[in-house]
């Protein structure tokens, strides 16, 4: 894909979306924290039905060490992996109020040294809650980004570089919530929507799908 249908394709995400944002639901750069850290294999979904239970109780570092790992671990019950998070989450909790005074740090160093947060969680939280353009690369942005040829990668990393590279800057602080969502809901994985997708004539995938017939 050239730099010209580089950039018309992010113009016509933003036309079709001019204020993306992420799919959980947040009010504070902590609770934004905890719900990615808590997406890793789970869908926003859950994520969402589980946090809304537990923010009302415990919404800061300090609410939310209080209850322990056996206190957290019932309202997330119906994530993946939920004693594991359970146990970042509090470890996480005490870190930041030990070394940060209880707030969210805003370094990827400082995000990245706690316990459950890898890049890509780095990532998120300093775009979505501190406005730094950055591109958290998840399953859905590296297939979009090597389906249509905007950034082929032969892995999560690779693909970062290469869309921190080619995608304009005036698209770069909102490309990372554009291509989630044309991921998770038109460029999917098995059986990409390419017959509503508007991106079809800019993209390089051979085996676009046509439009499905209707049973009669």
């Amino acid at each position: 894909m050239n730099t010209a249908k580089r950039h018309q394709l992010f113009a016509r995400l933003r036309e079709a979306n001019p204020h993306p944002t992420t799919e959980l639901a947040y009010t504070t750069p902590f609770e934004l924290l905890i719900a990615v850290l808590l997406s890793a294999q789970a869908t926003d979904v859950s994520v969402n039905k589980a946090t809304r239970k537990l923010y009302p109780v415990a919404n800061t570092p300090a609410s939310m060490l209080a209850l322990g790992v056996e206190g957290l671990i019932p309202y997330l019950q119906t994530i993946g992996l939920f004693r594991n998070k359970a146990k970042n989450v509090i470890e996480t909790c005490r870190l930041i109020l030990a070394e940060h005074g209880g707030e969210v740090p805003r370094t990827r160093v400082a995000l990245e040294a706690l316990p459950g947060v890898g890049r890509k969680t780095a990532n998120v939280v300093l775009n979505t809650a501190f406005g730094e353009p950055t591109i958290a690369v998840d399953t859905h942005i590296f297939r979009v980004s090597n389906r249509t040829g905007l950034a082929p990668g032969k892995d999560v990393d690779a693909v970062e570089q290469k869309l921190m590279k080619v995608v304009p800057r005036e698209f770069l602080l909102d490309a990372h919530h554009w291509l989630i969502l044309h991921g998770r809901y038109t460029c999917i994985a098995r059986t990409p929507k390419c017959w509503n997708c508007m991106l079809a004539d800019l993209c390089d995938y051979r085996d676009k799908t046509p439009t499905p017939t209707k049973a009669i």
